[in-house]
């Protein structure tokens, strides 16, 4: 089990990893040795998440989740398959622990009699101000 927070955790079963060859540096293994880690989690039939938590970890995902709604998360920042999968499990807690963050829902509010008055009387004030400004006509 992988524990995201106190009420998440998905279960390794859930998780299916790939090796592939890595581009980049890798000296003499760089065409020998599949380093480079592919982590695919199908988010839609995933029995550890609630709905919230799915809808919102789809939204957040972009274009690192398919149609089908599986998450393909490649990591191949190291040189070793054991840290690019430590490396892709950490990024997709990441990816949930921030799509489980309820987010607060903004209260419309008044502005109150007082800042109504005296954003009016500074409005008169600038108004004056850009009046004596203006050329004078002579008749």
């Amino acid at each position: 089990m992988i524990k995201i927070d106190n009420n998440i955790s998905i279960n390794e079963k859930e998780l299916e990893f790939s090796f592939i060859k890595s581009s980049g540096p890798g000296g003499q293994n760089i065409n020998k040795v599949s380093t480079a880690v592919q982590l695919k989690f199908d988010v839609k039939n995933s029995i550890s998440l609630s709905e919230i938590v799915k809808t919102s970890l789809v939204k957040n995902a972009g274009e690192k989740i398919t149609k089908d709604g599986v998450l393909i998360i490649e990591a191949k920042r190291y040189r070793t398959q054991e840290k690019n999968k430590n490396d892709a499990i950490e990024r997709l807690i990441s990816l949930i622990k921030k799509s489980a963050i309820i987010k607060k829902k903004r209260k419309t509010t008044k502005p109150s009699k007082n800042s109504i008055e005296t954003r009016i009387e500074n409005k008169k004030k600038r108004s004056g101000i850009k009046a004596l400004r203006k050329r004078v006509v002579k008749e």
